[in-house]
């Protein structure tokens, strides 16, 4: 267990580092393809011009910026690092990796999809709050926490979790 923690924190920060923090021409390049793409997929379903550019308007007077810490980036990368932490086959990594990602793409699309929502039909910006800081951010939680559930339960562990 000390293990899979050590190596869970040192995975968990050179994820942040090579593909979240802005450190490299990787990372900004992959945070603007993933805004990219959660802005396509999210203007399908939001109301004719109401996406402009980073911004969902809500009403007139009140909008929602769709920015960096807004892609789904960061709850993927906190499964990726447990993942990589947890000892199976790599082939197991990358398919619950693939996976992880689609789902937490999905799962990003509805939460901000059920923000606007929320604070649409709502009184602007303590429905906001709540949407998005509580109850979206439960749905993520709940979200990585089920996949890495599964995770291990599919997985054919190697024996050194005894520490």
């Amino acid at each position: 267990m000390k293990r899979f923690i050590a190596l869970y924190f040192l995975f968990l920060i050179l994820l942040f580092i090579l593909f979240y923090a802005p450190t490299t021409e990787l990372s900004v390049s992959l945070n603007q393809l993933q805004n990219r793409w959660t802005l396509a997929v999210l203007n399908a379903f939001l109301q004719p011009e109401q996406l402009k550019g980073i911004d969902i308007w809500v009403n007139p007077h009140y909008k929602i910026v769709i920015t960096q810490a807004c892609n789904g980036m960061i709850p993927i990368l906190f499964l990726y690092a447990s993942i990589l932490a947890y000892p199976s086959r790599f082939k197991h990594k990358i398919i619950w990796m693939i996976l992880g990602y689609i789902a937490f793409f999905v799962v990003n699309i509805i939460r901000i999809l059920w923000v606007v929502h929320i604070t649409q039909n709502g009184e602007g910006h303590e429905d906001f709050y709540w949407s998005h800081d509580i109850v979206g951010n439960i749905l993520l939680l709940c979200t990585g926490v089920g996949l890495f559930f599964i995770y291990i339960k599919t997985a054919k562990t190697r024996n050194v979790l005894k520490n």
